[in-house]
């Protein structure tokens, strides 16, 4: 799949760790233009230079509009398109039970994990209509589909996430723009240490790793045009 891509110019938001970084070197390896977009510029750069070619640090803070527009501008004045938009972005916090849950901590997750994936869906709308089609994939969580101990605020994010690209899709559908939702389940990134308690080393040495994650979005990106996957459901095979 060497060059899967070729021609085409992927944002992937979230690259400075974890699924986003790995989604990144996949993209790059599959010919793709990638553009490595977080808010840890150091590690943008980091990733930048292991990359190589063509690619591109565009930090960027998705709570913020002008941020996210000022990127989006950025990218499309150096590379000319935006073929796929990976929002990989995401946290979750220790105090995440109702009863810890405070007004700040609530709208914190809500602004990251979600309205992040909304301002960057409509920054980069008016390029992809102009184009002709594009893709948008959302890293969502299987806490979706098999609710669990990930905390209220995280779930309804990632609930959200889903209304986000299914209206998307179905608004822009003829402008050629389709949606992925990707629902991955347990994974070893950076994101498990911030649980309220440490997973089992015997549970973690199961769970997927964020390469096999990016090799998910790769497989919504390469599907010709006339074909989307609306869900993909990835999960640990052993867990």
């Amino acid at each position: 799949m060497s060059d899967a891509l070729a021609g085409q110019v992927a944002v992937i938001v979230g690259a400075s760790s974890g699924i986003g970084r790995e989604t990144a070197l996949g993209f790059a390896r599959a010919g793709a233009t990638t553009v490595l977009s977080a808010r840890r510029e150091d590690r943008l750069h980091v990733l930048t230079e292991e990359i190589g070619g063509d690619a591109m640090a565009c930090p960027m803070d998705v709570e913020d509009t002008a941020s996210v527009g000022r990127a989006a501008d950025a990218i499309v004045e150096r590379l000319g398109r935006i073929d796929v938009l990976v929002y990989a972005a995401g946290t979750n916090i220790p105090d995440r039970a109702l009863d810890a849950l405070t007004a700040e901590t609530w709208d914190m997750m809500l602004a990251t994990n979600l309205s992040g994936a909304f301002h960057c869906t409509q920054a980069v709308l008016p390029t992809m209509r102009g184009q002709g089609g594009g893709l948008i994939i959302y890293v969502s969580s299987v806490a979706v589909q098999l609710p669990d101990a990930s905390g209220v605020s995280y779930q309804a994010a990632k609930h959200g996430l889903v209304g986000l690209a299914h209206g998307t899709f179905q608004e822009e559908r003829d402008h050629g723009i389709r949606t992925t939702v990707i629902f991955p389940g347990l994974t070893d990134t950076p994101l498990v240490l911030k649980r309220p308690t440490p997973t089992p080393p015997e549970v973690m040495a199961h769970a997927l790793q964020p390469e096999d994650v990016a090799k998910a979005c790769l497989f919504a990106a390469s599907l010709p045009a006339r074909a989307r996957v609306p869900e993909l459901m990835l999960m640990p095979s052993r867990l």
